[in-house]
């Protein structure tokens, strides 16, 4: 079938967000009192778990007998403030797109592709992120943007990709994925999509075994014989 849209992840795929994300983790923990501080090598591994509520309750499941425990409606709460606390980073301007992203997603606008988001992130980090980047609200971008808040079960469960399909009226063979994480790809293969994988700074461990292709970056001169087909009257 002839290729009518792209799915982008965001944390990883678009920009590299997840020291962004750290940071306002750490910042968010030392606001509230907390002395939980994540380090890099911590946090790559903390990166298995999908989504920030879920991360923050995978952490404190194996800290020692007695240390201080939040309660499901505090983990909440304080990601709520970890959340607002990404908005400001990125609104101060320190993130840029990775290489190849924005000219891929010009093309594919130019050549008549519809553009979605399928991510783990909630709405206000995928808004946060468009502002900073693109200069525009995430709707001047994307078409439709499936979010980790509006789903049943996270990546690497298919269900952010399966909504993004629903939302665009199209079927898996006629969309285009891009992740960066293992956890990513598996989530839109199980939801029938053809995979591109761009490894990102705390992936570049990972196993992509059944990605359509794992690429450096999405510069043009890396492009897909398919995708380049897709995208020449862009």
């Amino acid at each position: 079938m002839t290729l009518k849209a792209l799915i982008f992840d965001v944390d990883g795929t678009l920009a590299e967000t997840e020291e962004a994300h750290r940071r306002a983790f750490n910042d968010t923990f030392a606001a509230h009192g907390l002395d939980w501080a994540w380090g890099r090598e911590e946090y790559r591994q903390l990166l298995k778990t999908t989504g920030g509520k879920e991360r923050m309750g995978a952490f404190q499941a194996g800290l020692p007998p007695g240390a201080r425990h939040l309660t499901g409606d505090e983990i909440a709460a304080l990601h709520r403030d970890k959340t607002a606390r990404y908005g400001d980073i990125l609104a101060a301007g320190d993130l840029e797109l990775r290489p190849g992203v924005a000219d891929l997603v010009a093309a594919a606008r130019a050549a008549g592709l519809r553009l979605a988001v399928a991510t783990t992130t909630n709405l206000p980090n995928v808004e946060a992120l468009a502002r900073c980047c693109w200069g525009k609200p995430a709707t001047g971008v994307f078409d439709v943007i499936a979010a980790g808040d509006e789903v049943a079960a996270k990546k690497p469960a298919p269900d952010v990709f399966a909504l993004a399909l629903r939302r665009l009226g199209l079927p898996a063979d006629a969309c285009l994925a891009f992740e960066d994480s293992r956890n990513g790809l598996m989530s839109a293969m199980g939801a029938g999509l053809s995979v591109i994988v761009t490894p990102s700074a705390y992936t570049d461990h990972e196993d992509f075994t059944g990605a359509a292709h794992v690429l450096p970056t999405l510069d043009r001169a890396h492009w897909p014989a398919p995708l380049a087909t897709a995208l020449a009257g862009g």
